[in-house]
């Protein structure tokens, strides 16, 4: 930060990024001068005897040690200025650029002597046929260097940024924001497969718009954003440890007691009706996921319930969007124990904003159950980014009310399934007195909540229980609305249940202020990262890193500065204060829906025999929750679980670990 300059344009790398690519093309060229020089050795002397054009070969083999030295040499130079001073202190680096821009003007005589030696080595005017030298040894060395030239002119390309001509002063026009949205949707209608979709141009459209609007004007590149997500990491845990030693609570306990959390809640909302439907949930990721859960035995699972040859049989239940041996429809068997008698309705069709749901009866608590999936495939997430909020019109609902545009599309899309198949209708004759429930995972929870507003004033008396479910869904007012017919189950730091367009828009100023806070070099920053995913982060890397190494201050009489975040965040805005409100992409912001409990994996030591040590005190991992709300969940919290919190799974055995426990003693951590 901030991005190259070279010949007139931007590109997608900073002056500082060049230290481990310089480092790998260092290691490649130094081999291949090795492997060179050594046929030099042992086959120059031979070709003074070639019947033809050995000279051609001497010069050759000399003019590539020499393009060779050259080339490390200046990659030696630019490693060395490149990894100069901290992230910003870009003067450190003024003769990045120029030396980079002599190393890539170096590739045209490169390319041009290579063109020479191929025609020489492969033109017939080379004859070296003795026993102890063959032409072929020289022509395996062109062949290679051209693998070299190769991989070099794809690393330009993959920084290649086709707006980088663009004025940094325009950069906020709407003329340009619209120039941009027009390069990512020609990026995302390269998914060819995807134009036919009926909602492709709008989600196209919405999401390019987005994606344009989250970082423009900002001049990161995406070395930055890994290297600030590393910082924020660290100035989390900073935080945290600060507010520890302080004693500081910072938000209510959690108790592994179910009835003292459970007490106050309606009947439906159990832990036992929330680990019955979290596993049907799973059930609808079909058979992909019992590949998955069952890496060794899935096959034989799936192959037992196919369905062979279903394309030419009479079909009892509608099943569309599968295959001809209904391969899905056997992984939702498998996962879910239910009978083909007992699937009302199964579509496997995945378009933009159109997403698989299967509607069951299940007879274990009488109900008639729509289940949506959730997130499996590149449409699923370009309907997970299509994340504006939009208007929302529904009976029951105040004007004015919004939500997840994608979702909002995929709701109506299934409603119209509904209707038209007359599905619901079917069902209920079948079993009049069950109830109507609604539940999905991640995705499918954010539509199972939108779905259920749609459904309501027909079936006043519907549940949803929603797993995972993204931040970034409703507005306040609906999200109030919710808490009487949603229960929303999450666990750890899912990533997901924080993540939505405002809470990207704050991440992406916690990764300024992180950038600009860092006093390290930011392939330092880079290798520490890798060393804290394997061993941790120590203690010692919570102030070395930054230039102000106060998170917390306190004074006598005043109460203690708890929020950092804000006060960065301000500094950040005097920072950017002529652009910030143009930076808000989205007009509403958008909260998650239901009535939220959040689970925790803690650790708790048993106590030991006087005389123990620590280290023989046994360590048991343990689940806590509590009753959240949704304005906890408005911050991205960069942790290492926040990919593995958000699987199905972990709600699972978070669900099960906590019945299990149900007769244990309750104990209260501040995590």
């Amino acid at each position: 930060m901030p991005a190259i300059k070279l010949f007139g344009r931007k590109w997608l790398a900073a002056t500082d990024d060049l230290v481990y690519p310089g480092l790998f093309e260092i290691f490649i060229r130094t081999v291949w001068l090795i492997l060179i020089g050594s046929a030099c050795v042992r086959y120059y002397q031979y070709t003074w005897s070639c019947q033809l054009g050995g000279e051609l070969v001497r010069v050759y083999l000399l003019g590539q040690i020499t393009f060779l030295a050259v080339s490390i040499l200046f990659m030696l130079i630019i490693v060395r200025h490149s990894a100069k001073g901290c992230i910003m202190e870009t003067c450190a680096r003024k003769y990045v650029e120029p030396l980079l821009t002599v190393k890539i003007l170096l590739l045209l005589p490169e390319i041009s002597w290579n063109v020479l030696g191929s025609l020489w080595m492969f033109g017939g005017r080379v004859e070296c046929n003795y026993d102890h030298y063959t032409v072929g040894v020289v022509q395996a060395l062109v062949l290679f260097d051209w693998i070299l030239i190769g991989l070099t002119i794809f690393g330009l390309a993959l920084i290649f940024d086709p707006l980088g001509s663009l004025a940094e002063k325009n950069l906020e026009t709407l003329a340009e924001h619209s120039k941009a949205s027009r390069v990512w949707i020609r990026r995302m209608k390269f998914f060819w497969w995807m134009r036919k979709d009926e909602s492709a141009n709008e989600t196209f459209q919405h999401v390019a718009g987005l994606i344009s609007a989250l970082f423009r004007g900002t001049d990161l590149v995406p070395s930055d954003v890994i290297a600030g997500s590393i910082l924020l990491r660290i100035r989390q845990k900073r935080e945290i440890h600060e507010l520890r030693r302080l004693n500081v609570p910072f938000r209510s306990p959690y108790t592994s007691d179910v009835s003292a959390i459970i007490s106050d809640a309606p009947s439906w909302m159990s832990l036992e009706n929330a680990l019955h439907y979290i596993k049907l949930a799973i059930a609808c990721y079909g058979w992909l996921f019992v590949l998955y859960k069952n890496i060794c035995t899935g096959q034989l699972h799936i192959i037992q319930n196919l369905t062979c040859c279903a394309c030419f049989r009479r079909k009892r239940t509608t099943i569309t969007g599968d295959n001809c041996c209904y391969c899905y429809l056997a992984g939702v068997k498998v996962l879910s124990d239910l009978s083909m008698d007992d699937i009302v309705y199964a579509s496997f069709k995945n378009h933009l904003c159109e997403i698989p749901f299967c509607v069951v009866l299940d007879h274990k608590t009488n109900s008639i159950v729509i289940i949506i999936r959730g997130s499996l495939s590149l449409r699923d997430i370009l309907t997970d980014i299509a994340a504006d909020s939009n208007i929302f019109e529904c009976e029951g609902l105040p004007p004015g009310s919004a939500a997840h545009s994608g979702m909002i599309v995929g709701a109506k899309v299934i409603l119209k399934q509904l209707n038209n198949h007359k599905i619901l209708e079917r069902a209920f004759n079948m079993q009049p007195t069950y109830n109507l429930v609604l539940t999905g995972h991640s995705l499918g929870a954010g539509v199972s909540v939108l779905l259920g507003f749609l459904l309501r004033p027909q079936y006043p008396n519907l549940k949803v229980y929603a797993f995972a479910t993204p931040a970034g869904l409703v507005s306040r007012e609906v999200a109030k609305i919710t808490e009487e017919f949603v229960l929303t189950i999450g666990t750890g730091d899912d990533f997901v249940m924080r993540l939505s367009v405002d809470s990207t828009e704050n991440l992406r100023i916690s990764l300024l202020t992180s950038l600009n806070a860092c006093r390290l070099p930011k392939y330092r920053v880079v290798l520490n990262g890798l060393g804290y995913m394997l061993f941790g982060i120590p203690e010692r890397d919570l102030s070395k890193t930054w230039t102000n190494c106060n998170v917390i201050t306190t004074s006598s009489g005043v109460t203690p500065l708890l929020n950092e975040r804000e006060a960065m965040r301000a500094e950040e805005s005097n920072k950017y204060e002529r652009d910030i409100t143009k930076r808000r992409f989205s007009k509403t912001k958008l909260y998650t829906g239901g009535k939220i409990l959040h689970i925790i994996q803690c650790k708790s030591e048993e106590k030991q025999p006087i005389g123990h040590s620590k280290k023989q005190k046994t360590k048991e991992k343990k689940y806590q929750m509590r009753w959240a709300q949704p304005e906890e969940f408005t911050e991205l919290i960069v942790m290492p679980r926040m990919l593995l919190d958000h699987l199905p799974e972990s709600i699972e055995r978070a669900l099960t670990a906590l019945l299990g426990e149900q007769n244990d003693l309750p104990y209260y951590i501040d995590p």
